[in-house]
């Protein structure tokens, strides 16, 4: 159930991923209105509060049950509303949209590594932090993966010639079921790949 990890590990990891979840979603709010679209702020989503972003099944009922069946646990916030047809810039202004969640998670994750510089190893705020650091460049680099509806996709959207675009759409109108199939089909061939990514971004920020 705990996967090797502590209850306090539990406890440090869930918090760090509504943190973190808060200012993914929030960016992506706050990119959007400051390109023109006003919907996230009509929704009363431009706010920091995890509470606005969780959704009761997705973020806290899906990961426990996950971990009552012993699967490894992911979590999905309660997207961010914004209009792509509000936006400057079009479908460049959708992209940065897109990306401004993940980067968000990657400047957390680099600022608290700095910061980590100046503590001694294995206290209990720098194992803290390192979850933390953690917990972030996940988020990034999983949400850049360009498959939709994930973040990355909006980038490849920007490029992408219009027959790919169009075959992208399709699968991103299957919704949270695209999530569910892509992670039980092709998370556990590419889960071993994100897992090295992250290892190397996070061995980099603390050498």
């Amino acid at each position: 159930m705990s996967f090797g990890l502590s209850f306090t590990d539990l406890l440090t990891i869930f918090g760090a991923i509504i943190v973190s979840m808060a200012f993914h979603e929030a960016m992506h709010g706050f990119v959007a209105h400051w390109l023109g679209d006003t919907t996230a702020r009509d929704e009363g989503r431009l706010t920091l509060n995890p509470a606005k972003h969780i959704d009761l099944v997705t973020t806290i009922l899906l990961p426990l049950v996950l971990i009552l069946f012993h699967v490894p646990p992911f979590f999905v916030a309660k997207p961010v509303p914004f209009n792509p047809y509000r936006v400057k810039f079009g479908e460049y202004g959708a992209a940065l949209v897109g990306v401004a969640g993940p980067l968000t998670n990657l400047l957390l994750a680099v600022i608290v590594a700095f910061i980590m510089h100046f503590l001694a190893v294995g206290t209990q705020i720098y194992n803290i932090m390192s979850i933390f650091v953690y917990v972030n460049l996940g988020f990034f680099v999983f949400n850049m993966i360009p498959f939709p509806p994930l973040d990355g996709s909006r980038l490849l959207y920007a490029f992408a010639p219009d027959p790919l675009r169009k075959l992208m759409a399709q699968i991103e109108s299957g919704g949270f079921m695209v999530i569910v199939l892509f992670m039980l089909l092709l998370f556990p061939f590419i889960g071993p790949v994100i897992q090295s990514i992250v290892e190397n971004i996070y061995t980099f920020l603390l050498q």
